[in-house]
């Protein structure tokens, strides 16, 4: 299994609209890559940034959903994507 970690910036004072985006758009476009295992979302207390971890199958599918996510979300989001990485899973709890 391989994870695909998202790190973003949000833009102050818009909290609402970047969850609004994650849960409209963001997480049932993860849903439907090929191999989707689950996620999970995450954001910093002072809501300056994110991260987003990612599960899937295999590296290749991982390594396409990170292709599609470095295109980062659409121009006057609430948040620009900083990095795309992936990782592969080497324990779980």
């Amino acid at each position: 299994m391989h994870a695909m970690v998202v790190t973003v910036d949000m833009e102050a004072g818009r909290g609402d609209e970047s969850i609004e985006l994650l849960q409209e758009f963001t997480i049932p476009a993860a849903k439907s890559l090929d191999g989707f295992v689950r996620g999970a979302w995450l954001r910093a207390s002072d809501q300056s940034n994110g991260r987003g971890v990612v599960l899937f199958d295999t590296e290749e599918h991982a390594s396409a959903a990170a292709r599609v996510a470095k295109e980062g979300p659409p121009p006057g989001a609430p948040v620009t994507v900083r990095s795309v990485e992936v990782f592969e899973v080497v324990g779980q709890a």
